[in-house]
């Protein structure tokens, strides 16, 4: 029961004090911090038209976040999800240029296998990295995504471009067939099923299979692993490919969706911000899911907060990061006796003494 609270309550707890925070940050710059609280909410999930923009950015942050939080719950930490996003869109632009692909369910079907295995196989060089070559995971998987980006400018500026787009660089344009629409006629595109799909089939693959276990004691208990002889590296390598073919199906449904095409817009941070995403759900599958939609509402309030206040744009990227570094703190408090805390700190007031420090869990009062 503790650690659900923790896992709860922290994560929460930081949000809010993040809130204050960037509240803070307002009032100093002269604005309102109760305005600002509201707007955010009123850009969010105000009206229909701001759900529909909160759930299309929620689409590529589940699928990204899930980057992050399937190497996590097998030990790694990787954070270049960007990579595998921006690799993924431009493995669906480019199927087009190799073979025909028929209009209908099925050719868009092949686009976001393209970009699933872009994505998989880029994030699984991270984690081959380190398990063969011994190099840090974070650090390879960051500097992969800024290879990938590299990359991605340099075909898409260059062998793939289309002629037809002057100012702005970018792919031929898929045929419209080959397009994902909206969820009845909205602004929703289903895009967002899949990200939700994918959420719920991860999080049940970890928690009711086999392999799922598996790659949890790999994460949880290195040793324990090696004991009971599970395949340890190629565990961890299922866990690579699985996120980041996750991010490389996000930058397909958004070349898929929403630009039509692979252009410099598809570098938008989502797989930076998926980070933030699955660091606050605790690596939890099905808790990406609404976490996701709440920080895709965060980043659809960014144009309301600069129109109604004058605040950039992206204001709304420092409450993120501000809950970021909250995130990371809180867990500092992780497992500490609540209960022997306000009993140390009862009997220094009735001593005149100062309060003891906080002791962790089962710590001898």
């Amino acid at each position: 029961m503790r650690q659900t609270l923790d896992d709860v309550l922290l994560p929460v707890g930081a949000l809010v004090a993040a809130l204050l925070v960037f509240g803070l940050f307002v009032w100093i710059g002269g604005v309102s911090p109760t305005e600002t609280w509201l707007l955010l909410f009123k850009g969010a999930f105000g009206d229909w038209y701001s759900w529909q923009n909160t759930l299309t950015r929620a689409a590529p942050l589940m699928l990204t976040a899930l980057c992050v939080a399937l190497p996590a719950r097998a030990g790694l930490v990787i954070i270049g999800g960007e990579g595998a996003l921006v690799l993924g869109g431009l493995a669906a632009a480019a199927v087009p240029y190799a073979i025909a692909l028929p209009g209908n369910v099925f050719g868009t079907l092949v686009l976001c296998i393209a970009g699933f295995v872009a994505g998989a196989l880029w994030i699984a060089l991270a984690g081959a990295l380190r398990q063969y070559r011994g190099v840090n995971e974070t650090i390879s998987s960051l500097l992969l995504a800024y290879t990938a980006i590299a990359i991605f400018k340099q075909l898409v500026e260059g062998p793939m471009r289309d002629p037809a787009t002057l100012n702005k660089p970018s792919t031929r344009t898929i045929d419209e067939a080959l397009r994902i629409g909206g969820i009845a006629g909205s602004e929703v595109h289903w895009g967002f099923v899949i990200g939700v799909a994918a959420c719920v089939a991860l999080g049940l693959w970890l928690a009711l299979t086999a392999r799922g276990f598996s790659v949890r004691v790999v994460g949880g208990n290195p040793r324990t692993a090696q004991l009971v002889g599970l395949p340890a590296t190629g565990l961890i390598l299922l866990a690579c490919a699985l996120g980041g073919g996750s991010a490389g199906v996000a930058g397909a449904i958004e070349v898929a969706a929403v630009h039509t095409n692979a252009n410099a817009s598809l570098i938008a941070g989502y797989g930076y911000a998926g980070i933030l995403v699955s660091f606050i759900a605790r690596h939890n599958p099905i808790a990406i899911f609404p976490v996701a939609i709440l920080f895709g509402g965060f980043g659809a309030a960014g144009s309301l907060l600069q129109r109604r206040l004058g605040l950039p744009d992206a204001s709304v990227q420092v409450l993120q990061g501000i809950a970021f570094v909250l995130i990371l703190a809180s867990e500092a408090l992780r497992g500490v006796d609540w209960k022997a805390v306000g009993e140390r700190f009862r009997r220094s007031v009735m001593r005149g003494g100062k309060p003891a420090p906080l002791a962790p869990a089962g710590t001898p009062t």
